[in-house]
């Protein structure tokens, strides 16, 4: 087992404290994807819950701890999934909960997270703008700040999955993950390396936003000056030196993947599995596209980390014009 910040028993603990709706979700092999890529193709749908990603599973563990400790407000910085997630999760157990944004975030993340009723401040700049104003508010206020992958129970939380993949690891080969933060490759790749360890585990990023991807392959925290990518659920610039530590131990591989790649898995999955997803959620396809002959033959899962994106947005990406020029 890698020696990791991860626990494996706290990992099954924590599905005694997410709730139910966000656990055992959909797994399934999409035929007409795998034909169309050249492989079997099996999804892992993180997307069927009431905040439409998998973010839940580490903030229901979050919100619980804060509960059990009497503590009654949080504050995170969020491109818009984690934030929503941890206003669902904290209303639930009647935690203060604020969420600072960058301006940049998708519209449609920021209504959502206004919808919930908790406090949402929008700031200028990109996600770093945003998570030093969450420290700062932290700080004023003296309450927790929630930090997305450096937290421990963020990636425990989606540790769950792979624990729920482990379970059928006799169907498939290697797992396809969306790599921002590193919170769900740390968890998956741990508990896959843990009870499944000849699942290759392989990352993939925007090469607009590649400052994980660059870090681990040099072993060393490696930053960027800008992110320039659709996805924005990815799109750090920072990479945590904990969590890196961490990635480096349970990832095979991480890859960097182009727009129109992730533009063209965003169509794919609508025309093949009947499913609307955000960028960040079509990277585990789009890498499959840009090595075909990598993944020939072979039994993947990607997991749709997320379904959260403006539909003006998604109707301009997704039309065929908007690939190759065509």
């Amino acid at each position: 087992m890698p020696e990791t910040r991860l626990d494996l028993d706290r990992i099954r603990a924590a599905r005694r404290v997410i709730d139910p709706m966000f656990l055992d979700t959909p797994l399934f092999r999409c035929e007409a994807l795998g034909r169309a890529l050249g492989c079997a193709v099996s999804i892992k749908l993180e997307t069927a819950n009431p905040v439409r990603s998998f973010k839940a599973r580490g903030t229901e563990l979050v919100a619980s701890g804060l509960s059990d400790q009497g503590r009654t407000a949080a504050v995170c910085a969020s491109a818009g999934n984690l934030g929503w997630a941890l206003g669902w999760s904290g209303r639930r157990r009647g935690l203060d909960v604020t969420v600072v944004a960058s301006r940049r975030a998708p519209a449609a993340k920021l209504d959502r997270i206004r919808a919930l009723g908790v406090a949402l401040e929008v700031v200028d700049g990109d996600f770093e703008m945003a998570r030093q104003r969450a420290v700062d508010i932290a700080q004023r206020r003296g309450i927790r700040l929630v930090e997305d992958s450096l937290d421990i129970e963020t990636c425990e939380g989606a540790a769950t999955i792979g624990l729920e993949l482990a379970q059928r690891a006799s169907s498939f080969d290697a797992v396809l993950i969306a790599l921002g933060g590193g919170a769900m490759a740390t968890g998956v790749g741990y508990a896959l390396k843990a009870l499944a360890p000849g699942v290759e585990v392989i990352c993939v990023q925007p090469q607009g936003a590649p400052a994980m991807t660059r870090s681990w392959r040099r072993r060393q925290v490696v930053t960027t000056d800008s992110a320039d990518t659709i996805a924005d659920g990815v799109a750090g610039r920072y990479p945590i030196p904990a969590v890196l530590d961490d990635l480096l131990k349970v990832a095979d591989d991480a890859v960097l993947v182009q727009e129109a790649s992730i533009v063209t898995g965003m169509r794919m999955l609508l025309e093949h599995a009947g499913l609307v997803v955000e960028p960040s959620a079509a990277l585990g396809v789009a890498a499959v596209l840009e090595d075909p002959d990598r993944f020939a033959g072979r039994n993947l899962v990607t997991i749709i980390c997320g379904s959260n994106v403006n539909l003006d947005d998604y109707h301009r990406w997704v039309r065929p014009s908007a690939v190759h020029g065509r």
